[in-house]
C-alpha cells in the first residue's frame, strides 16, 4: 500500500505545471436515468440506460441499456471522488437527495 501512495504522489508531482487540453471534437452526449456497475480485478464496467416505466407497482421494469463505459479501477476511484465532490456541492445548493438504498 505504501508503494501505491508513493506512486500516486510521484504522479501528482510529475503533472504539476502540466496543462490538460480537453478535446471534445468526438464527444457524444447521452441521457440516462439508470446506472449499474460491475467489476473485475482489472476493470470497472459502468452500464447506463433508460427506464421508461413510469407506473409504480409494476412486476417487471424494462430498462433499455444504451451505453457501457469500461475504466480501470484507478480511473473508477478518481470518478468516485469527482462524483462525491459534485454531489456534495449540489446538495449544499439544492438540499439533500434521498439515499437510493433506503428510499422506495
Amino acid at each position: 500500500m505504501a508503494e501505491s501512495k508513493k506512486t500516486e504522489s510521484t504522479d501528482a508531482k510529475a503533472l504539476e505545471g502540466t496543462k490538460i487540453k480537453w478535446d471534445d471534437s468526438n464527444m457524444k452526449s447521452a441521457y440516462a436515468n439508470v446506472c449499474n456497475v460491475a467489476s473485475t480485478r482489472e476493470e470497472v464496467v459502468l452500464l447506463f440506460g433508460i427506464n421508461q416505466a413510469w407506473h409504480s407497482g409494476q412486476k417487471e421494469i424494462p430498462v433499455q441499456l444504451t451505453d457501457r463505459i469500461i475504466v480501470s479501477p484507478h480511473a473508477a476511484k478518481r470518478l468516485s471522488i469527482l462524483l462525491d465532490n459534485v454531489l456534495r456541492e449540489y446538495e449544499s445548493r439544492f438540499g439533500a437527495l434521498p439515499d437510493p438504498r433506503t428510499s422506495g
